[in-house]
């Protein structure tokens, strides 16, 4: 299989960032090589955002950017993705750009975790944990799944599949 490049943007809590450098990893040996325009804060910067140094004008000006640079947006659902305000903004965000966008489950979820308000209505996929079902809700096939990667019903989704 030849290799192809994706240019993505991952919208994630923090707390799973190495979900995201698990996502890239399981791809990547099926010749899939993410390109990720997502932020990662480092330590240095994080104290400035919880002290509010940073306006949430400046920081949705960034994401709106960094997601309009790329051709899709994945979103890591982990057990508390649901409670990430900036999570559910991006995914929005997403659905105004016209951004297919993917849920992907952490893996290792054996049970059902509760999904972000606006991937419930916008997702065009939501799949488990499995690198065949990512690499085709990438290529625009339109899943839904449950964790364990068992089909589940259609989300609102109404996102265009590009």
């Amino acid at each position: 299989m030849p290799d192809i490049i994706k240019n993505v943007f991952v919208s994630h809590h923090h707390k799973d960032d190495a979900s995201v450098d698990g996502l890239t990893g399981i791809l990547s040996k099926k010749g899939y090589h993410l390109r990720n325009s997502s932020i990662r804060v480092k330590p240095a910067n994080q104290k400035r955002l919880d002290q509010k140094k940073i306006s949430d004008r400046t920081i949705e000006r960034l994401l709106r950017m960094k997601m309009r640079w790329a051709s899709q947006v994945i979103v890591v659902i982990g057990k508390e993705t649901h409670t990430r305000s900036w999570v559910d903004w991006e995914i929005k965000a997403a659905h105004q750009l016209g951004k297919p966008i993917i849920g992907v489950y952490e893996n290792g979820l054996k049970d059902q975790v509760e999904i972000p308000t606006n991937l419930r209505k916008y997702a065009t996929s939501i799949v488990g944990w499995r690198g065949d079902s990512i690499i085709d809700a990438l290529s625009g096939k339109s899943l839904f799944q449950n964790p364990d990667g068992t089909p589940s019903p259609k989300k609102n989704g109404g996102n265009v599949i590009c």
